[in-house]
């Protein structure tokens, strides 16, 4: 199976960035990706409530997702749309942070609502209170296609293992970890913690990227880390994408996955404990 992933810089503008994203589909598909994935926040990048409000739209009328879902329907592709910032009907007015997967007829076969929030002070200057602005869900997600079962998850999800065990205990050959990294943690964490997910769950893990300093009409500029990687289930990075926009194409061999856990079968080899007191 043969995957893209779209790294993107997405501003605050989601017409703009559709086009972006239409155009990388288009190349993708043309050089035979199966399946095409895009980063966290595929339709805006924006540290600014106010301008979040202006331009988001809800799920059933959010022209992205009508976009791409027309897009994957055209090109016969799966799509995973990495995720989406949507508003929603809640009374605090927080937006959703949900990732889609598309069927080649354009459908929707799985989405999926950001469980763990971004809520961190990484230095003085650099601090992050994604709850303020997004609700987190509540749900794991596995989505059946041809390739095998998929586990959805997004960005800070990597840092908390018991979901990735979960769902690959649930079947899922391939996790999803599309992202909007921190420049400062990527640095750091990036990697290590794609690599560790993939090695404790024998599974493929596929993680697209934003990248760049993200143009913003209002409000702080945001930066992220790029290197967009697809890991295999025996941590090996099989690709990176660097740190400019672009598409990286990487063939997967499923028969890894079962390779690695049969060869390391430890999603089988759980035990009750007690304490610590």
């Amino acid at each position: 199976m043969r995957s893209g992933l779209i790294q993107l810089r997405s501003s605050d503008d989601p017409a703009e960035n559709l086009d972006s994203v239409v155009g990388r589909l288009r190349e993708a598909a043309g050089q035979g990706a199966d399946l095409i994935l895009t980063p966290e926040v595929t339709n805006c990048v924006s540290a600014s409530r106010t301008r979040q409000t202006e331009v988001l739209r809800h799920e059933h009328d959010d022209p992205t997702l009508a976009g791409l879902r027309d897009e994957a329907s055209a090109l016969g592709r799966w799509v995973l749309i990495g995720s989406l910032a949507l508003k929603t009907d809640d009374a605090d007015g927080r937006f959703a942070n949900r990732s889609f997967l598309i069927a080649p007829d354009g459908s929707v076969a799985a989405r999926y609502d950001k469980i763990h929030m971004f809520d961190v002070a990484v230095s003085e200057t650099e601090t992050y209170r994604e709850s303020a602005g997004y609700r987190p869900g509540d749900r794991a997600v596995t989505a059946d296609s041809p390739f095998g079962r998929l586990g959805l998850t997004i960005c800070y999800d990597v840092r908390f293992p018991a979901l990735y065990r979960t769902l690959a205990q649930a079947g899922a050959g391939i996790l999803t970890v599309p992202s909007a990294f921190s420049p400062v943690t990527g640095a750091a964490h990036w990697e290590p913690l794609l690599r560790a997910r993939a090695i404790e769950c024998g599974a493929f893990v596929l993680a697209p990227a934003q990248c760049g300093t993200h143009a913003a009409s209002r409000g702080k500029q945001r930066q992220t880390h790029g290197h967009s990687l697809a890991v295999s289930p025996w941590g090996e990075v099989l690709a990176d994408g660097g740190t400019e926009p672009g598409l990286t194409l990487v063939d997967l061999d499923l028969s890894a996955v079962d390779d690695a856990r049969g060869k390391v079968p430890s999603l089988t080899h759980d035990r009750p404990f007690s304490g610590p007191d």
